[in-house]
């Protein structure tokens, strides 16, 4: 299959959670009929982005697998004939959870799922306060529709796991997100940061010669504890080449959904004019399993 079609769905969150994933429900419904084969929510998409603070009430969000959360996207996944890329809050014991991508095939059975394994703490996103480093390695999912090398959020800084799904056969990097902006940024830094999202992850589109969907949520969520102005999330959903050029981007401020095509074939005619793998020199590279170079 050369051509896919990829729905995209870039939503607003409150803290009602049947209303989010309704609203989550109907935008996948509208994908699949307009013949999206594959469709990708952002991160997080069922709730607040809950890690503004640390609250120890938030974890009640989270369920084991399979769960009724879990069991809703399984169901839409096997009625709509799509595989669905989900991002929820594990439970995996008492005292362990995860930030995990679920990977449902067509049959609305679970194809794989991705642990997120770089976890920030940061300024309203304290999430090592939530989440347990992920354990499944950077292995992409194997699907009906071929290998998807799904990643969360803030690995989308690290090169590494872009290019280990990648050398792991990926042929799509997924990147559902929850990134926007801190309310007391200058507009010149608010700037800088959202370019640097989007040269980061066009960055590991050229360096590996793979189309990259990032799924970004949008608008403005307040901090529930009142210690901050919350948080401004910035959209931008977008889809990128091989050699990183934009074929779609989202809006800074609307929710959508948008089923965007993609030629799943340009990635062979790109590492044949660009072959980074065929040189990368990995006799040479030891040092990139240490901390740093003293």
């Amino acid at each position: 299959m050369n051509k896919l079609k990829i729905g995209i769905v870039q939503q607003r969150c409150t803290p009602d959670r049947k209303d989010n994933i309704e609203k989550s429900i109907g935008f996948i419904r509208k994908c699949a009929g307009e013949g999206a084969k594959l469709v990708i929510l952002q991160e997080l998409h069922s709730d607040i982005y809950f890690c503004q603070a640390e609250d120890i009430k938030m974890f009640d969000l989270a369920e084991s697998f399979p769960g009724p959360v879990y069991n809703q996207f399984s169901s839409v996944a096997r009625e709509l004939g799509i595989v669905l890329v989900t991002s929820l809050f594990e439970k995996r014991a008492a005292g362990i959870y995860h930030n995990t991508a679920v990977v449902f095939e067509k049959d609305g059975k679970e194809a794989g799922r991705y642990r997120k394994m770089h976890i920030p703490e940061d300024p309203a996103y304290y999430e090592k306060f939530y989440f347990t480093q992920g354990d499944l390695g950077f292995t992409p999912v194997s699907t009906s529709l071929g290998k998807l090398g799904v990643l969360i959020c803030w690995d989308q800084w690290f090169p590494e796991s872009a290019r280990l799904m990648a050398m792991a056969g990926a042929e799509l990097l997924i990147y559902p997100t929850s990134i926007g902006y801190e309310s007391t940024d200058a507009e010149d830094e608010k700037e800088r940061q959202h370019n640097s999202w989007m040269l980061s992850l066009r960055g590991h589109a050229v360096a590996n010669g793979l189309p990259v969907i990032a799924v970004n949520r949008v608008g403005h969520e307040e901090d529930w504890t009142g210690v901050t102005n919350g948080q401004d999330f910035w959209g931008t959903s977008f889809v990128t080449g091989p050699q990183g050029e934009i074929i779609w981007e989202a809006g800074q401020k609307e929710e959508l959904y948008k089923v965007v095509e993609i030629d799943m074939a340009r990635t062979e005619a790109v590492r044949r004019i660009w072959p980074f793998f065929r040189d990368r020199r990995i006799d040479a590279y030891d040092d990139l399993t240490k901390r740093y170079l003293d």
